[in-house]
């Protein structure tokens, strides 16, 4: 389910992305008005099932039962997570630098970037573009270091539990903080966008995913499923009765999903599952790469193609297809091994030390 769920959500952002920053969509825009203004608007909002799968595997990996957290100190749980998202968003980010400079040779447009200073690089390097006031230099850049924020956030939150419980097992106090930080986040940060650059006013939607998961244990007994569920459901609905928000509406409806499947069984056999699989597995790759691809096919088909509704709209599909296309190059021969030498690295640096 969170592989169908990050596969879906991965498209959306592409298509959001192609709506939204023309100039295809510019001429296309005639031709499905309707279409091209849910995708440019609403269908940003998908982010929205990142943040609560981000905040789902958070709990997972820091305290699979939010009881006793793991023996990982802060620091390095915090290192490791910028370890796994920097290197491939640094690549990117140079990639769709020079994607920038490429298509501002074909075309004039405000979807092309200015060129990037040796700040703005070095902003981006260290996910702190957003809270410094630097121009994102790829769309959906702003969402990994907001993801990042989020993974810090909550190594405090399971290192303070831990620090509170001291020997003893608190099984709930773990899941009250972390509902109380999702409840301040949904009744005060949430409701003003000067925070936008921050963790707290995203924390709603990663707080809800990380009781999702504990919600979603099959071996809790049902009195502590329903105090999990209460505390998912109760904040986050007198918060949209306060003020609906549809991307509040969205998380809240994916931690329900993903609650509701940890507890059943699902079939996942056969072609179609395989291919949710592999869409799932490139989601972080396509949504690094669409952008500068998506860049391209713009600066190609507005020069060499006619400008006809028609030959954009396949000028859209062509950077849609090529996008995933991309994605799955970029996973394999670029995040994958960037991965294992980071974490071979990482290995090495923390082993030697004790070894001396």
């Amino acid at each position: 389910m969170i592989n169908l769920l990050k596969a879906g959500a991965a498209q959306l952002i592409v298509l959001h992305h192609l709506a939204f920053y023309g100039p295809m969509s510019d001429y296309v825009q005639p031709m499905w008005p309707a279409l091209l203004g849910w995708l440019g608007d609403s269908a940003r909002i998908a982010v929205q099932v990142f943040l609560v799968i981000g905040g789902f595997l958070a709990a997972k990996s820091l305290s699979p039962d939010g009881a006793r957290p793991l023996g990982v100190m802060p620091g390095l749980a915090i290192g490791r997570r910028y370890a796994k998202l920097a290197p491939p968003f640094i690549a990117a980010t140079l990639l769709a630098v020079l994607a920038n400079l490429l298509a501002g040779l074909a075309m004039e447009h405000d979807s092309i970037s200015a060129p990037a200073g040796i700040g703005q690089l070095l902003a981006h390097g260290l996910l702190l573009h957003g809270v410094l006031g630097y121009e994102s230099l790829s769309a959906g850049a702003w969402y990994v270091a907001i993801d990042f924020q989020l993974y810090a956030a909550s190594v405090l939150i399971v290192w303070s539990a831990g620090r509170l419980a001291g020997a003893r097992q608190q099984a709930m106090l773990l899941p009250l903080l972390a509902a109380a930080g999702m409840t301040l986040s949904l009744f005060y940060f949430n409701l003003d966008s000067s925070w936008d650059n921050w963790a707290p006013y995203f924390f709603g939607s990663y707080g809800l995913g990380m009781l999702a998961w504990w919600a979603s244990d099959p071996r809790r007994q049902s009195s502590a499923v329903s105090a999990l569920v209460l505390l998912m459901l109760v904040p986050a609905t007198l918060a949209l009765s306060m003020e609906f928000r549809s991307r509040i509406a969205l998380a809240l409806a994916t931690a329900c999903v993903l609650c509701l499947c940890g507890r059943s069984a699902i079939g996942q056999h056969g072609r179609t599952w395989s291919a949710v699989h592999a869409l799932g597995r490139i989601s972080y790759g396509v949504f690094l790469i669409h952008f500068p691809v998506c860049l391209l096919v713009n600066a190609v088909f507005v020069r060499y193609a006619p400008l006809e509704p028609e030959w954009q709209a396949l000028g859209m599909l062509c950077a849609w297809t090529a996008s995933l296309a991309a994605g799955a190059a970029f996973h394999r021969w670029v995040e994958v091994p960037l991965g294992r030498a980071v974490r071979f690295t990482m290995a090495h640096l923390v082993m030697r030390p004790v070894l001396q």
